[in-house]
């Protein structure tokens, strides 16, 4: 909402070449309490004026010399360039009325001056246009926000990524459908997972030295969408060594508890199992 106070102290700009009305004017808006009240002759100087001040409202003259009001207005909008133009036009001509509406003025008054009517469409068209910076000025701040927040969040995702980097040899993210989102290192190939060339699917290389129950058992962890820790499971290469590998992987949700896919890290930890271990694995 808007306090009377605030209306009270909007700036509003008197655009007239009648001394007399610009008086007239004047003594009204300070009567009623308005604090901010500026005015001028010059129609050239309005542009200007208003590029530096902002005001909330111009009070504008349609017939001027030299430069009328409809010209005014055109100069005005090149300023506006939210389109909102803040200007309540006074003529005498009511077939300026449409014309002047369709340029861009938001209201308008007739000469000879109504007081009553002056005062009210002033203080209703102050208010429709203090509303409208504030709402302005609202969205400025929360388009603000959001964007601290998308840093914010590019950051720390720049920081886990880094993290993830430094403590595994690899990391994956799977969408609710199983398809893989983001990919870090030798995910696919340490997880015995192959892009098939011929229709661009993903799907598991089960027949290259994977040990089928190690398999089965992470396939079935995935499944069930549970959490592991530190899973180790094991391949052995075409005519090589068999390779030790430990992952561990968490099911994601929204706010709202729907799943939504899985992520996990991983490493190959050949080079530190236990010599005696890893020959018992090999036997078994």
């Amino acid at each position: 909402m808007i306090s009377n106070q605030e209306i009270l102290n909007a700036s509003i700009l008197i655009v007239d070449d009648q001394p007399a009305n610009v008086l007239l004017l004047g003594e009204l808006l300070r009567d009623a309490g308005y604090s901010c009240v500026a005015s001028t002759s010059d129609p050239y100087a309005v542009s200007e004026l208003h590029r530096k001040n902002r005001f909330d409202l111009i009070l504008l003259d349609l017939q001027m010399p030299g430069m009328d009001g409809f010209e005014v207005m055109e100069q005005l909008i090149t300023i506006e360039t939210d389109a909102y133009l803040p200007v309540l036009v006074i003529t005498a001509q009511p077939d300026h009325k449409l014309r002047a509406l369709a340029c861009g003025a938001k209201d308008f008054v007739a000469k000879p001056f109504d007081l009553v009517e002056v005062q009210t469409r002033i203080r209703n068209m102050l208010e429709v246009r203090l509303l409208y910076k504030k709402l302005e000025e609202y969205n400025r701040q929360l388009e603000q926000k959001v964007q601290e927040r998308t840093e914010a969040l590019r950051a720390s995702e720049a920081r886990f990524r880094r993290l993830t980097e430094l403590s595994s040899d690899w990391y994956w993210e799977q969408d609710e459908n199983g398809r893989f989102t983001k990919i870090f290192g030798p995910a696919l190939e340490m997880l015995g997972i192959r892009i098939d060339d011929k229709n661009g699917n993903i799907r598991d290389d089960y027949g290259l030295g994977w040990i089928e129950d190690e398999r089965e058992t992470l396939s079935a962890n995935l499944a069930a969408r549970k959490p592991f820790l530190d899973f180790v499971y094991s391949r052995i290469n075409s005519g090589g060594p068999r390779h030790y590998l430990m992952v561990s992987g968490e099911p994601m949700f929204d706010s709202s508890g729907r799943y939504i896919g899985y992520r996990g890290i991983g490493k190959d930890v050949t080079d530190t199992m236990p010599p005696v271990l890893a020959s018992a694995r090999k036997n078994g």
